[in-house]
């Protein structure tokens, strides 16, 4: 059920609860999670918090607290299947779910009593009709008993005539019936064939926190690092990034109005957020801009780095900009405050040239201080690598409590570190693609593109991580686009393996649609792995809150794949 009055719906049910916080293992998931616990420390609510990193987790989690907790908050994970199905809970346990997972399961839809929505009901939803799919078992038995009573005084010809017009009465019912199943089955695999996302997770949060009048600045800040997370993934078109940011844009005049007295003061603690029109350059502001340029996705895939002619095209593009080297190559902070000053023009004039027409995008910045400034985007790729660390051995729990403590703005030590992990993995990637394409592992396989990391592959255990490998697919498809003739292959979505867990000998599989500036980002690998893996028996596990990434036995790989080429062919 949808719940349209957030205040009195949820946040009053469970503020005199203890409550238990199950939250999905992605960056938008934290920082609703960040927001939330905000909210629940200014009134005291008790919670226990809980990071689940799947279905699995989920479920494991569930039946570790549902003895001590009646109220169970979901973030970013539950929205998509039959939750009471999958966790078989008490009558008395109640779910909210604030999930960014569509399309939402139709029976969390329709059932009142134990699972509440935290869902926008403008983001284009599409829920069949409820009699189109439920229908009442009375109404089919209905009119089916027959006048038995009366029948020693009917005369044996009525009677017959009668016992006829019950049989046609039951065939037409079960014809009916019939029929209604057919057309519910079409209905909801209309609904349910493809994946996509709605709006962020943190915006949700940040929304109550609002309404409740107990936004901070903090809070203002995670919001806008969820709904720019789904922009660094690739979840939602442009067009809903740009609204959105318009959302955001109003709140942060707003707080930066409310707050112009501290503006003044400029105290060394202060903070300031800031709408930006800034360069799509991951890090550069980090790094040196000379490296952010070569380890960014926009700008690599439009020189074509991974070729000699890129390479070449790169130093002319600098010489146009009239930057000295030496400049270019060293830290972005030790650059000349002369050049610094108007540096994203002096870019932006130059890309039109080249053909990088929208080197430059809607998001925001913060200031920390005096000398702490940090784009969303730059926070996005920081926690990130924090949350899928693969430098110690340490447990999910232990980076995703690392990536949260990373949001703080006491932590900027961890956030630091975050950075210099987010650098390698940019550069991880970047070498992987450059790699995949001159060495031609991107095979067209008729309906679709596939490319499989070989054990062994430099970096190869970074991307056994799903959002590190979802980042990498995205890139490669991109820059495979860039760098073929084949008008084809432009139009063809991408499927990539890589090894999961030697010792288990799987891999994990990830499918993304098809690179074009108009993609409305729907994803239908979901539902044909699920067939592909049912027509062959593959061992497969689809335990990620994203049904488009799953785990596979390494030997059943061809048979799968060859299951998928015939389904979607």
């Amino acid at each position: 059920m949808f719940i349209t009055d957030i205040r009195k719906e949820f946040y009053e049910v469970v503020a005199n609860q203890r409550v238990a916080l199950l939250v999905a293992s992605d960056i938008d998931a934290l920082c609703a999670c960040k927001i939330l616990q905000g909210l629940f420390h200014c009134d005291q609510v008790q919670y226990t918090l809980v990071p689940v990193t799947g279905w699995q987790d989920l479920s494991t989690a569930f039946l570790e607290h549902k003895e001590q907790f009646r109220y169970f908050v979901l973030i970013n994970c539950g929205a998509n299947v039959d939750l009471l199905e999958t966790l078989q809970p008490d009558d008395d346990s109640v779910f909210f779910i604030c999930d960014t997972h569509r399309p939402v399961d139709v029976v969390n839809v329709y059932n009142d009593s134990q699972i509440k929505l935290l869902i926008k009901q403008d983001d284009d939803l599409g829920v069949p009709p409820y009699d189109d799919i439920f229908r009442d078992e009375d109404d089919e038995e209905g009119g089916d008993s027959g006048n038995e009573s009366d029948e020693g005084s009917e005369p044996s010809g009525k009677r017959r005539r009668f016992d006829e017009g019950a049989v046609e009465r039951r065939i037409d019912r079960q014809r009916a019936k019939r029929e209604w199943e057919a057309r519910r089955r079409e209905i909801l695999f209309d609904y349910e064939q493809y994946e996509y996302h709605g709006t962020s997770a943190a915006l949700m949060f940040f929304e109550l926190a609002w309404v409740l009048t107990k936004d901070t600045k903090d809070m203002l800040w995670w919001a806008v690092i969820g709904l720019t997370d789904q922009w660094v993934h690739d979840k939602i078109t442009h067009m809903k990034y740009v609204t959105d940011i318009a959302t955001m844009q109003r709140h942060v005049s707003r707080h930066n109005h409310r707050n112009e007295d501290e503006e003044n003061s400029l105290s060394i603690d202060c903070m300031r957020i800031s709408f930006e029109y800034d360069l799509r350059l991951a890090l550069y502001q980090h790094w040196s801009l000379y490296e952010s340029i070569c380890n960014s996705c926009y700008t690599s895939c439009n020189f074509k780095l991974w070729t000699l002619n890129g390479q070449k095209k790169l130093q002319e593009f600098l010489a146009d900009m009239g930057l000295p080297l030496k400049q270019v190559k060293q830290k972005f902070n030790s650059m000349d405050m002369s050049i610094k000053e108007n540096l994203r023009d002096v870019i932006e004039e130059s890309s039109n040239k080249y053909g990088m027409k929208d080197i430059r995008i809607q998001t925001f910045g913060v200031h920390f201080g005096f000398k702490n400034r940090f784009l969303a985007s730059d926070m996005v790729h920081a926690t990130a690598a924090l949350l899928e660390s693969t430098e110690k051995d340490e447990s999910a729990s232990d980076n995703f409590i690392k990536a949260l403590d990373s949001l703080s703005r006491s932590n900027l030590e961890r956030l630091h570190s975050g950075i210099d992990l987010a650098k390698k993995k940019l550069m991880a990637i970047q070498q992987t693609v450059a790699s995949c394409i001159c060495t031609n592992l991107i095979v067209s396989q008729g309906p679709f593109l596939y490319c499989y990391l070989m054990e062994g592959t430099p970096d190869v255990k970074l991307f056994s991580k799903p959002m590190a490998l979802t980042l990498l697919c995205k890139y490669l498809l991109k820059a495979f686009v860039h760098s073929t003739r084949n008008k084809r292959c432009k139009l063809l979505p991408l499927i990539m393996a890589a090894p999961k867990d030697v010792e288990k000998g799987s891999v994990i599989v990830v499918g993304i649609p098809p690179e074009s500036e108009t993609s409305d980002k729907k994803n239908f690998f979901g539902r044909a792995f699920e067939k592909a893996a049912e027509s062959t028996s593959s061992r497969t596990l689809h335990d990620n809150f994203d049904t488009s990434i799953i785990e596979l036995k390494t030997e059943d790989r061809s048979k799968f794949l060859d299951a998928l080429i015939t389904l979607l062919s």
